[in-house]
């Protein structure tokens, strides 16, 4: 009989809907059984393309006996972190202050009161390795609440107290200066892997946040060390097993420092924020390599992520059923030379096996491979290549996909909807333009409310219970900002400046300018999440930071007043780049990219013409986009047009389309001429 998850949104929760234990989802109804029952409550954490969560989930919650358990001592809550952030991330922050790591699933006892008193992340059917069992740990948290419930209550009042004075108050500081981008680039020059691309050892993750910061600080200085440490770590990614070399796409992360095995989630937020790395890296360089990534990359967002409503799903799960019926990590994307030989025939699995970098001994698991493309010698013909690969692709879509999380997050589609703009606009392709219009639409049609107040996420178009936070605010009008810069249509700049109110509004302390990641009139929880470092995605303080700085510069910046309030606010938010940035770069990348625009103006860029499908109009437009100037905004519409405010009393010039540069109070002479506008926003 399903339980109480039956009745959810959220793929994760509904996967655990028929386990024997009778699960909670998060609810004050959940805390008001533990504490009529007197138990305490066991909180598990995960999400659906978590591949340790299903471990769990296979080994004990499908137990009968440990169900019963569970279910006799505790009561038991399950929590789709992508869902609620806020919960996973006050909870994570009290298993690594406990443990000094963490991950997913998380497992945290709690008080009815939810202070939490023990934790843990995964635990085996059996004691192993040094670890205990997850039936060992319930008997012991078990036993510890029955016979020293003081000391429990004791343990937990004083971490919530720890927790409570961990405020973050750095929005009264300074903005980032030359001295500051310059020790940040000198920290991550030292952390810089040389032989093989990316930062530090092994797991490696795509540093997309930190390569936007060092194209920019490039466009911006020059500095030939920064676009090197990017173009390098970009293209040995690409050639790595974390991308998919038939499908497109980048995983999760490489379990090893030379980006060859990956652990194979594919997530929305990774490949949106790496299709617009590369389109930039293609926008600052011309590189085919990067060129063909960021395209391949948008082309599987929206072949494989995109959902019947328009949005974009959330993930693609790591494992999938290979030949026997198990579910097992990578099987749809590893190849051995026999699978080759099968689909392709002797002579070209020989040269798929070279060009791929399949061995007998595997590279993977089982003497599998995962595809990479190593250097070598010798020129392939690109034809018979491209011949090998659409075989192959075609032969791996006959097999088992891996599961899709359907589940449409507010802040990930934001990404999305600024990656396909950019990168449609960028190689002409209309159709990726599209797509982002698609998504924002749902956005705005499903996901905000009456008051402009944004849902977290959605399924199948029914609206979810939870309220967005910070990140979706700033991600979402980040995207927003992005897509009216491309269309010309400035109601998405309207309603980047709804979202923008709210984070003005209710996330930022109005005495520190400090940010924090859920709304003043959010659930309460045991202390109110502040985190202002980047993770897998920019933090929610780094995104905000940048979407107001971006929507000043569009409003006119600190020329009006409605601009002054939102730039004002991006640079108190931006005190927190100058203390942790020359500490801490790798983990504060959209931070100093941000840093970098205001460094710049950033420039603001109005184009006008007689029309937008004017062909000179769409020269200078086209122009500004691929124009290098960090951050720049730019507004393009018809003569004495109101769609953006930048458009504002700006003729032509001799009756021709006409662009204008402005920064910090100061405009150069408008300009008729592309080449002229190219120089302008590359000096």
């Amino acid at each position: 009989m399903p339980n109480r998850l039956a009745h959810e949104t959220s793929p994760y929760l509904l996967q655990h809907a028929d386990n024997p234990v009778d699960w909670w989802p998060w609810s004050a109804e959940a805390f008001e059984e533990a504490r009529k029952r007197g138990v305490p409550v066991l909180l598990s954490v995960g999400y659906s393309s978590c591949h340790w969560c299903h471990v769990l989930a296979t080994e004990s919650f499908e137990d009968e006996a440990v169900a019963a358990f569970m279910n006799e001592h505790f009561v038991n809550i399950k929590v789709d972190r992508e869902e609620r952030p806020d919960v996973d991330a006050v909870y994570m922050e009290a298993v690594q202050a406990a443990t000094g790591q963490g991950g997913w699933p998380m497992t945290v006892f709690l008080t009815a009161d939810a202070e939490p008193f023990y934790f843990g992340t995964y635990f085996p059917p059996v004691p192993r390795q040094g670890m205990p069992s997850f039936r060992q740990v319930l008997e012991g948290v078990r036993s510890a609440w029955s016979d020293r419930r003081d000391e429990v209550a004791e343990v937990a009042g004083k971490i919530v107290k720890d927790l409570s004075g961990r405020e973050i108050s750095y929005g009264d500081a300074s903005t980032p200066g030359e001295e500051e981008q310059a020790q940040a680039l000198l920290g991550l020059t030292r952390e810089y892997d040389p032989q093989r691309g990316g930062f530090g050892g092994a797991p490696k993750f795509p540093p997309s946040m930190v390569i936007e910061f060092l194209l920019r600080h490039h466009a911006r200085t020059g500095s030939e060390g920064a676009l090197q440490m990017a173009a390098d770590t970009c293209e040995r990614m690409a050639r790595g097993g974390i991308y998919d070399q038939l499908g497109g796409g980048f995983a999760r992360y490489s379990v090893d420092r030379d980006w060859v095995v990956p652990h194979f989630e594919k997530m929305l937020y990774d490949n949106a924020l790496l299709c617009r790395v590369y389109a930039h890296l293609w926008r600052s360089t011309g590189s085919e390599l990067a060129r063909r990534v960021a395209l391949e990359t948008a082309d599987f967002m929206v072949r494989e992520l995109r959902t019947n409503e328009g949005g974009f799903a959330s993930a693609l799960d790591a494992d999938s059923e290979d030949g026997s019926g198990a579910h097992v990590e990578g099987a749809y994307y590893v190849w051995t030379p026999r699978q080759l030989t099968e689909v392709l025939g002797a002579e070209d699995a020989e040269l798929a096996a070279r060009y791929f970098g399949v061995t007998e001994e595997g590279t993977f698991e089982e003497g599998s491979s995962v595809l990479q493309l190593p250097q070598q010698e010798g020129v392939f013909e690109a034809k018979r290549i491209e011949g090998v690969r659409e075989r192959l692709l075609r032969s791996r879509d006959t097999r088992p996909a891996p599961g899709r999380d359907d589940k449409v997050v507010a802040a990930w589609n934001g990404l999305a909807i600024a990656a396909l703009a950019e990168t449609g606009a960028y190689f002409d392709r209309p159709d990726l333009v599209e797509a982002a219009v698609g998504a924002a639409d749902l956005l705005v049609r499903l996901h905000l409310d009456e008051h402009a107040q944004l849902a977290r996420t959605s399924k199948d178009g029914q609206v979810g219970a939870n309220s967005g936070v910070l990140e979706d605010y700033a991600d979402v009008a980040e995207g927003f900002l992005a897509l009216a810069s491309v269309t010309g249509e400035g109601v998405w700049l309207e309603f980047a400046g709804f979202l923008l109110d709210h984070v003005l509004a209710r996330f930022v302390d109005p005495d520190s300018g400090s940010l924090y990641d859920t709304a003043v009139d959010a659930e309460k929880l045991i202390r109110r999440p502040q985190d202002p470092t980047d993770n897998a995605t920019p933090s929610g303080w780094s995104a905000a930071a940048g979407a107001l700085l971006s929507y000043a510069a569009q409003t006119g910046g600190a020329a009006s007043a409605h601009g002054l309030v939102h730039r004002t606010a991006a640079e108190r938010a931006l005190g927190v780049v100058k203390a942790l940035g020359p500490r801490v770069p790798r983990f504060i990348g959209w931070g100093l990219a941000v840093a970098e625009a205001l460094l710049d103006g950033p420039k603001e860029v109005a184009v006008v013409g007689p029309a937008l499908d004017d062909e000179a109009t769409r020269a200078l437009h086209r122009t500004a986009l691929l124009g290098l100037a960090p951050g720049a905004v730019v507004a393009v519409g018809a003569v004495e047009s109101d769609e953006f405010p930048l458009l504002a009393d700006r003729p032509l010039v001799g009756g021709a389309p006409t662009a204008y540069v402005c920064r910090n109070f100061t405009c150069d002479a408008p300009t008729t001429d592309p080449e002229d506008l190219r120089t302008a926003l590359s000096s």
